[in-house]
């Protein structure tokens, strides 16, 4: 599976912003998907995610409300809208897929992650 990032640049605070992840590949199959954002010094954190076990989509407490995850099945695309956006919110958004599917475990666990995409970077400023 080969994922690739886009729709990242510069974004005033309080702006708005979609990017998206496409997957290529081995893709006729049930798999998760998460986004991810990484920021220099600091631990990769999970934002959103949604379960191929269940379909649900999960969000980090810190973004729920801001930050929407969809799909387009079609398309192999998932999109993360982020909404009034935030300083805190400069990082490199990266996209993962969990496949075969984990059982048992949140799907914001960047451990279950097995293929990733390079990012796409968000900066946040004024």
């Amino acid at each position: 599976v080969q994922l690739v990032e886009s729709g990242g640049g510069l974004v005033q605070p309080g702006g708005s912003l979609r990017l998206s992840c496409k997957a290529s590949g081995d893709t006729d199959r049930d798999y998760t998907i998460a986004w991810f954002r990484l920021v220099p010094g600091k631990e990769r954190e999970a934002v959103s995610c949604i379960d191929g076990s269940d379909g649900r989509t999960r969000y980090r407490d810190s973004v729920r409300g801001r930050f929407t995850m969809s799909s387009d099945n079609a398309e192999n695309t998932v999109f993360l809208q982020i909404d009034n956006v935030k300083p805190e919110d400069t990082a490199l958004y990266i996209c993962a897929v969990d496949w075969p599917i984990s059982y048992g475990s949140s799907c914001l666990s960047s451990y279950l992650y097995d293929y990733w995409g390079p990012g796409t970077q968000v900066t946040v400023s004024s």
